[in-house]
């Protein structure tokens, strides 16, 4: 009975700790991830490091070749680059002649005559989804060309009960307002100008996540005087600049563009850092300001391997999109099954030191009744 005892304590151990085993890599990297949670850096080395341990070395480096190749056929050469960065930090191999094209293609991007034929395009067209490009679209907006040309377009479909992109005409109208700041602080507000244009890109282009479209446009709405804006678009053109500019700014409401400056503000972090189609990657996950906040605070931990990121993990790497209390659980699994397996260890040794102080009593009395007979057996021969 006692050995079944023992027997089944020793089970006990056997099953809790093969629980455990199997239990922890899940709440090794639930509790990395739960810590992580209000710092964007850390949160997504955490799930970067997860999906690279869940995977095979081979499978990883595959991984990473295959989406250097989807990126390098798209013509984003930028974010190829942004994956053998990341290959390099987590040291992941990288095919030599890989690496090599990738470096000639970011070449190529970066050439002069590729540079002039991308600032020409974001000069005119007022679109931007490089360095290049948006650098035509803020000297555009910064010469208040783009920005008038947005508000005229916008304004006078407004004012003719058409359909009107309230979001664009918001940020044009914002954005005149921080050119003027731009110039008299010498570019001191040059970060705020070009978030406020990628964020309008993003918007022309369908790149705008819906959550954060909803709330740029609901400001946006209030920025604007609607009556005053219809009274400036009657008579204003792209052509008659200072004249429109006076009567646009006459409209806007400074009180009432916080959210969108701040906004932009980060947009331009993000930029700065991990470069403009990094901050249309942002724009298109981001739900709300405050996830383009912690991506500015990414990006800066980050730089270049930013996009690589967000490619990986989506909104996941800017917060804890799984519930915090499906990770805990994990976590709280595991220490039961730990409890589990030290109670069986207490146990086991409880009922392996009952078994031998019994069997060391059972040697005692015997050896007393023994030498009881042996007293007993000489007084009985003498009697």
């Amino acid at each position: 009975m006692k050995r079944r005892r023992i027997s089944s304590a020793l089970v006990g151990i056997a099953a809790s700790a093969a629980v455990c085993l199997a239990l922890w890599p899940h709440a090794r990297d639930a509790a990395a991830v739960v810590l992580a949670q209000d710092d964007p850096a850390e949160l997504s080395d955490a799930q970067i490091n997860s999906v690279l341990q869940k995977n095979q070395a081979q499978k990883n480096q595959a991984l990473v070749a295959e989406q250097i190749e989807a990126a390098l056929a798209a013509g984003d050469a930028d974010l190829a680059n942004s994956f053998v960065s990341l290959a390099r930090e987590k040291t992941i191999p990288v095919a030599d002649e890989l690496s090599r094209r990738v470096t000639d293609a970011v070449a190529e991007e970066n050439s002069s005559a590729h540079f002039a034929k991308r600032f020409a395009t974001g000069l005119v067209t007022g679109t931007a989804d490089d360095v290049a490009s948006l650098s035509g679209t803020v000297a555009g907006d910064l010469f208040v060309f783009g920005d008038i040309r947005d508000v005229v377009r916008e304004g006078k479909h407004l004012a003719m009960g058409e359909d009107t992109d309230r979001l664009v005409l918001g940020l044009a109208t914002v954005g005149l307002a921080v050119t003027a700041a731009t110039c008299v602080s010498v570019g001191g507000a040059a970060p705020v100008r070009a978030g406020l244009t990628i964020v309008k890109d993003a918007r022309k282009v369908g790149r705008l996540g819906e959550g954060l479209a909803e709330w740029a446009g609901r400001s946006a709405r209030d920025v604007v005087d609607t009556p005053v804006l219809r009274q400036a678009v009657a008579s204003g053109s792209v052509l008659r600049p200072g004249q429109t500019v006076r009567a646009i700014k006459a409209a806007f409401r400074a009180e009432k563009a916080g959210g969108l400056v701040r906004l932009g503000k980060d947009v331009g972090r993000v930029a700065e850092r991990a470069g403009t189609r990094g901050a249309l990657d942002t724009l298109k996950i981001a739900e709300e300001p405050k996830d383009v906040a912690r991506a500015a605070r990414l990006a800066a931990a980050k730089g270049g391997k930013t996009r690589a990121i967000i490619k990986i993990l989506g909104r996941s790497a800017l917060l804890l999109t799984v519930g915090a209390f499906n990770l805990t659980l994990w976590v709280f699994s595991a220490l039961l099954a730990l409890f589990g397996f030290l109670s069986s260890i207490k146990a086991t040794t409880e009922r392996a030191t009952q078994a031998w102080l019994d069997r060391k009593k059972v040697r005692r009395l015997r050896r007393q009744a023994a030498a009881t007979q042996f007293e007993i057996a000489p007084a009985a021969a003498c009697g």
